[in-house]
């Protein structure tokens, strides 16, 4: 993305991200919009009209002073002043109401750029809250695969889901050198855990070409992966134990190694060559420990997306803003943007190879990594304060992207944060060579 975007770039984005919200929300009662109490989701109810809330803010009252457009705004929408647990009960606005709230912020964020190009501060604001909504439509996305709501349906959706592409086994080597972790100045709109590009030593390794497949973690599972102490960290065995995980969650078995998985509110044959998914950081450690790999280092997986070799095989100075260069992604290189309302098998996308021939290191899945998330040398909160430095020490980094994940907002330096409990999120692994 460019350093700065045209007023015309920012409302193409708003409205887009806009209109992926209410395809999500779409055909859902009352009812569904609230949806059970839960520690993981929110009601997508209260979601959207918080989506709202941060768009009017940061921009329309944090740069204009301008009186709220819902009056009691605050004291339903503010994510740092509402308890998760309360979401379901204050007195939400009807979805009716609640759309008219959102259009209304919506039509002031356009109409105040009107025959005019963004400041530089402007640019960056929109473009946080249009990532924003972003990450929330994608909750949103996992939140309907968690509650069993019906598959969204998606303008912008591929004919076909199923590319029968197949496996992608093997590894690939990465040279070892020092890499720049990191986002590097001056590339545009980044996050605040991504500043700023700093040396880290990387020791060469060996890296799966895709992620970890159904057909692997299957065997994992049939081997006795999830009863195997020797598998397990103490975390991760209290977790496993707490909740009597037997294997990914939406799996059923049905007789001698078949498996069905619901996605969504459908059930169906498990996909051998596509990414496991759902699966969380514990049961992808345990796999890691049964296959005798490793998960990677978040610079380690930077490196092998980003990295390009040198003529002696070592990590060089060039760093890819994509796996495959710094052109855009297209449909032809990742599944990203919801595409194909799922995940299509590991072998899909040559295109989207990175320089050492690692596949689909964007899009598809979000891929754990061992690195717990940490603030970079030097952090300091951007304008959103509560977005980054809350979580520092009890997440786990995942990198890359899922088929959900909106291709605007995503490259290779893009860090994901999660508790390494979560299950519900898009998210898979690949593994390293010990």
């Amino acid at each position: 993305m460019s350093a700065q975007v045209s007023t015309a770039g920012l409302v193409a984005m708003l409205g887009d991200a806009r209109a992926r919200t209410l395809e999500l929300v779409s055909g859902l009662d009352q009812e569904r919009l609230m949806g059970p109490q839960s520690e993981i989701v929110n009601p997508l109810l209260w979601e959207i009209g918080h989506l709202a809330w941060f768009h009017e803010h940061f921009i329309l009252r944090g740069l204009d002073r301008a009186p709220p457009q819902l009056a009691a705004a605050d004291g339903l929408y503010d994510s740092a002043r509402v308890p998760h647990a309360t979401r379901w009960s204050i007195p939400l606005p009807a979805l009716p109401d609640t759309l008219a709230y959102m259009a209304r912020v919506q039509e002031a964020l356009v109409r105040r750029l009107d025959g005019r190009e963004p400041t530089a501060q402007e640019a960056d604001l929109y473009q946080l809250v249009t990532f924003h909504e972003d990450m929330h439509d994608e909750a949103f996305t996992y939140t309907r695969q968690t509650l069993g709501y019906p598959r969204p349906f998606f303008a912008t959706s591929a004919a076909a889901r199923d590319m029968g592409i197949g496996p992608w086994p093997g590894d690939v080597a990465v040279g070892g050198g020092t890499w720049q972790l990191g986002a590097e100045p001056g590339g545009g709109f980044v996050f605040d855990n991504e500043k700023w590009a700093h040396p880290v030593s990387v020791a060469a390794f060996r890296i799966a070409r895709a992620p970890v497949t159904n057909g692997a973690f299957a065997a994992f599972v049939a081997d006795g992966g999830y009863r195997d102490p020797a598998f397990w960290d103490a975390e991760g065995a209290r977790w496993r134990d707490g909740c009597g995980a037997e294997h990914p969650a939406y799996w059923t078995p049905h007789g001698r190694g078949d498996w069905t998985c619901r996605r969504f509110d459908q059930v169906e044959p498990l996909a051998p060559d596509q990414p496991v998914v759902h699966v969380n950081w514990y049961e992808a450690n345990a796999y890691c420990r049964w296959a005798g790999r490793r998960l990677p280092t978040e610079a380690e997986w930077e490196a092998a997306a980003a990295g390009t070799p040198a003529s002696d095989g070592t990590l060089s100075g060039t760093k890819r803003i994509y796996p495959w260069g710094d052109s855009t992604p297209t449909p032809e290189r990742a599944n990203l943007d919801g595409g194909h309302l799922g995940c299509v098998d590991v072998a899909a996308f040559p295109q989207g190879d990175s320089a050492w021939g690692c596949r689909q290191m964007l899009g598809n899945v979000w891929e754990w990594t061992a690195s717990p998330f940490l603030p970079f040398p030097g952090f300091a909160p951007d304008a959103y304060k509560e977005y980054s430095e809350p979580a520092f020490g009890t997440r786990k980094v995942l990198r890359g992207g899922a088929w959900a994940t909106r291709a605007r907002m995503i490259d290779t330096t893009y860090r994901n944060f999660f508790g390494p409990e979560r299950r519900d999120v898009f998210a898979g692994f690949r593994t390293v060579a010990l």
